[in-house]
């Protein structure tokens, strides 16, 4: 099953919009392929599946890297179905300067960042791999491989957590999302450069704490 079956059967029933998104995602019909911009226009004349369409293009998507960005599995459940909420009940104020996907992407960003406020401090390591998982391996693969791919992931995903919230997010978001620059400074609402300057930093530090985890794992 896809990712659309396990967001509506987690939805918790006293979730503020939980009905809500489980309405629209249950009355996607998927009626040919039609772009972000129709599929608005068509979602604002009152076509509630249109916007169904949009929850199924992008919830995986957004799913994904924002399980990496709070690192926990629940957590992102709720941020992703309180994004779509918000971004159907505000969709008319989107003004289209930009991409769906970023403004959907700085919706679910900035909802992340105040239920982290109001949470306890950063996830631990484990709570990490259990939001992200272990990579995927193909089928046939041989299972010495197959160990090694998983370990490979359970080291990265150990050093990812240790990083900062400012540079593991853009860490995700360009290496994991594959965001252009310009995305991501949109998103976190900062300039360029700010962002590249993060990169290198968030990138020397995962490096350097790669370097530490191998050597625990070592002894």
């Amino acid at each position: 099953m896809g990712l659309s079956w396990r967001l509506c059967g987690r939805l918790r029933p006293h979730a503020e919009g939980a009905e809500l998104f489980e309405l629209l995602w249950r009355h996607n019909v998927g009626a040919g392929v039609k772009d972000d911009a129709q599929l608005i226009d068509e979602a604002l004349s009152g076509d509630s599946t249109a916007f169904g369409q949009l929850v199924t293009r992008y919830q995986d998507r957004l799913y994904n890297t924002i399980a990496h960005v709070v690192g926990c599995q629940d957590e992102a459940y709720d941020v992703v179905q309180d994004a779509f909420v918000q971004a159907f009940l505000k969709l008319d104020s989107f003004h289209r300067a930009s991409a769906f996907y970023t403004w959907l992407y700085r919706i679910a960003f900035n909802g992340a960042v105040t239920r982290k406020r109001r949470a306890k401090p950063m996830a631990s390591v484990e709570q990490v791999r259990e939001a992200t998982g272990e990579d995927p391996v193909a089928v046939g693969t041989d299972p010495g491989e197959r160990f090694e791919q998983q370990e490979r992931a359970r080291q990265v995903h150990a050093a990812l957590a240790t990083l900062s919230e400012e540079y593991r997010t853009v860490l995700v978001l360009r290496e994991m999302d594959g965001c252009p620059y310009e995305t991501i400074a949109e998103v976190l609402e900062v300039p360029v450069g700010t962002v590249r300057s993060r990169l290198h930093r968030a990138r020397i530090q995962l490096r350097e704490q790669l370097k530490s985890v191998l050597h625990e794992g070592a002894k």
